[in-house]
């Protein structure tokens, strides 16, 4: 059975595209797009590709050969996907070479038979001084990736372990593969947005969109389909024929933008290398939460019958959790609180430094503001959902570590980026104690729940006159934010 193809993903030059207009047309709208022109200064373009084009397959040998890995045999199913083994980078090239056949016929290219494909691999995080690419500009706002690379995402003591897939040191990976490798349908981690860059190579790639994606999976929606182009049983998926996809190829230096909750299925039609980032920011947490809590629900009620008799319930439904999902309610709600602090720092400080108030026209305001009411409305939705009591995060302890001010300071040179430079810096703790004093006083200095975290950003958003819901622009009219950066008593 043919699929429904409804529409090809638009192809632009990404140099002809600004920030904004990329998070107005394709973030806000959750919508594909293939970009080029992004990846000529990349080192890996030049290091990582023959002359002809085909993968440098001795460059890696040589140079990453010890690094482990994870690869998928893409002819072997184990449960929703492909069997992953683990080996040196250099035993899978060795592979790679031997499998180096012609297979031109399409049946060849898609059966996955005997094939090995490289995924997941932390290039970036194992060989941190190589510099193989710049992260494009319109990627730069990334929550997740900002994030782990000063915390840990899930550090519960209980399950913790340095090397597990629960305590990811980051999303940003290394793919590759021989022609005719491919990945099953699936939507991404923690329903992040991801984009994926053509080193070398070319992929196909077939798209259901979230408003489709039910059509993919059981009547109960707990199993979706594996392959789409193997012969998807009628009676198991009813829907399926009924699905439009939306398709196309990316070349050797496209990069593909990925939108949250879209299932997606991706082939390699030739050898290729692909650099590939998770992430996930303002425009999208919302995707985060709402699939945290759908598996905690099903975490919850896969081992309901044993409620009664276990001691910790709640904090077994939080493990379990953690270790589907890759972190629990306590670790969202602790990034949540963090990246909020540091907004409303990074606020404080704006207006403090600008006499003129000049920060209050700039865009970089804006996206703090923004920021802060896009977890401001998820703090809220976490309300009703009462698991993470007796936890305590003190501003005080956030601030005096370290690890924070690096978040802070990441998080200013990413806006200085994305929307022009600004004239913020930490050159001491004390300066950022300082603020977060300014900032806070008056206020509790702990945080404990998501109510907390909802009169946190209340508080800290009335310093200078907003309310919820409420933009720059009416409040620049109403308002003179000079008044509002003092402390009453």
């Amino acid at each position: 059975m043919g699929l429904k193809i409804e529409k090809k993903v638009e192809k632009i030059n990404g140099k002809e595209l600004n920030y904004n207009q990329f998070v107005t047309k394709y973030l806000v709208q959750n919508q594909p797009v293939i970009l080029t022109g992004l990846m000529e200064d990349w080192r890996a373009c030049k290091d990582w590709v023959l002359e002809n084009g085909k993968p440098n397959l001795q460059f890696f040998s040589t140079h990453f050969g010890k690094s482990k890995v994870q690869v998928a045999d893409c002819g072997i199913r184990e449960f929703t996907d492909q069997k992953r083994l683990e080996m040196l980078v250099s035993e899978f090239i060795e592979k790679w070479v031997e499998l180096c056949s012609p297979r031109e016929s399409l049946d060849e290219e898609f059966d996955g038979k005997s094939l090995l494909y490289l995924k997941d691999w932390h290039f970036v995080k194992e060989y941190p001084e190589y510099h193989a690419y710049e992260t494009p500009l319109l990627f730069r706002d990334d929550w997740l990736n900002l994030y782990l690379d000063k915390y840990h995402m899930h550090t519960d003591p209980d399950s913790y372990q340095e090397t597990n897939e629960i305590s990811c040191s980051d999303y940003r990976f290394v793919y590759m593969g021989p022609k005719g490798t491919w990945t099953p349908l699936h939507a991404d981690v923690f329903r992040s947005y991801s984009w994926s860059a053509n080193v070398c190579g070319k992929k196909q790639w077939f798209f259901l969109s979230p408003s489709q994606h039910h059509l993919v999976f059981d009547r109960h929606m707990t199993n979706s389909v594996y392959n789409i182009f193997e012969d998807v049983s009628e009676t198991k998926f009813p829907g399926f024929k009924e699905a439009l996809w939306w398709e196309c190829t990316q070349e050797q230096d496209d990069i593909i933008f990925v939108p949250s909750g879209w299932y997606h299925q991706v082939h390699n039609v030739e050898d290729t290398i692909s650099i590939n980032h998770n992430w996930f920011n303002a425009y999208n947490v919302s995707w985060v939460w709402d699939l945290l809590l759908k598996d905690y629900k099903e975490a919850r009620n896969l081992i309901e019958d044993i409620k009664e008799i276990c001691d910790d319930f709640e904090g077994l439904c939080q493990r379990n959790l953690a270790a589907n999902t890759g972190m629990n309610f306590r670790d969202f709600l602790f990034f949540m609180v963090r990246f909020a602090f540091a907004n409303l720092l990074q606020l404080h400080h704006l207006a403090r430094c600008d006499e003129n108030l000049h920060c209050w026209l700039s865009q970089i305001a804006h996206q703090l503001v923004f920021n802060l009411q896009s977890i401001r409305n998820i703090a809220l939705k976490m309300i009703s959902i009462e698991v993470c009591n007796g936890m305590v995060i003190h501003s005080n302890k956030i601030v005096e570590d370290h690890s924070f001010m690096e978040l802070c300071t990441s998080i200013k040179e990413t806006y200085g980026m994305t929307h022009g430079p600004h004239e913020i810096t930490y050159k001491e703790k004390m300066a950022l104690c300082s603020d977060m004093d300014a900032t806070l006083c008056n206020f509790s200095n702990c945080v404990g729940s998501s109510e907390d975290l909802v009169l946190l950003i209340d508080f800290g958003l009335k310093k200078f006159g907003l309310v919820a819901g409420e933009n720059l622009t009416s409040w620049k009219s109403r308002c003179n934010p000079e008044e509002q950066l003092s402390c009453d008593d």
